[in-house]
């Protein structure tokens, strides 16, 4: 098996890194505090990794797409192809789901469990979120604790970073409803200013 190759690239969160290999992109790794951390992360996941001096046509597109993502084009990112070979079944069940949440949307570690057939997986979904190599492909940071909980990230900057993605995606933030807020607007008591 050939190692896989790889390249940074200037996002608007930072200089991000992507691998790949015949198959499709192997991971993308999220900006670390400076270069060598970035790469040194990276490598930790693919240690006989190579960094290119360019990237081939498709990541070349993949990269432009990640880049307007994270400037706030809403893009799903589907049609960029992923190489899962070494992702266990269960991280690639939640990968598949997390994939079909919409930019500036979110799902809850529950709802994903739920789709998965059994709520209680809810834990797991956010383990395996945790290992998550394709983030912003894979777009783990949509996916939030219950009642509005922004829940954990795993990236440089941890939640900060999760945040700042989801605000440039221009999804709601800090909006949990009230038990009032299922009331008919008559019926809503008044707001005190």
């Amino acid at each position: 098996m050939t190692a896989p190759s790889y390249i940074l690239f200037d996002t608007a969160i930072g200089r991000c890194a992507i691998a790949w290999g015949p198959q499709g992109i192997v991971a993308l790794q999220l900006p670390e505090a400076s270069d060598p951390a970035t790469r040194a992360r990276l490598r930790r996941r693919h240690p006989g990794a190579e960094e290119a001096a360019g990237p081939p046509p498709e990541i070349a597109h993949a990269i432009a797409e990640i880049v307007a993502v994270l400037e706030g084009e809403a893009n799903d990112l589907a049609d960029i192809a992923l190489d899962m070979a070494a992702v266990p079944d269960f991280n690639r069940q939640v990968y598949e789901i997390a994939r079909r949440i919409a930019p500036g949307r979110t799902r809850t570690y529950g709802e994903i469990a739920t789709e998965l057939g059994d709520r209680a997986l809810a834990r797991d979904v956010g383990q395996a979120l945790g290992q998550n190599p394709f983030a912003i492909i894979v777009p783990c940071h949509r996916v939030m604790g219950a009642n509005g909980k922004v829940g954990g990230f795993s990236a440089n900057g941890g939640v900060d970073t999760k945040l700042r993605m989801l605000t440039i995606e221009g999804a709601p933030l800090g909006s949990t409803p009230t038990l009032f807020d299922s009331l008919p607007a008559m019926a809503r008591p008044a707001r005190r200013r």
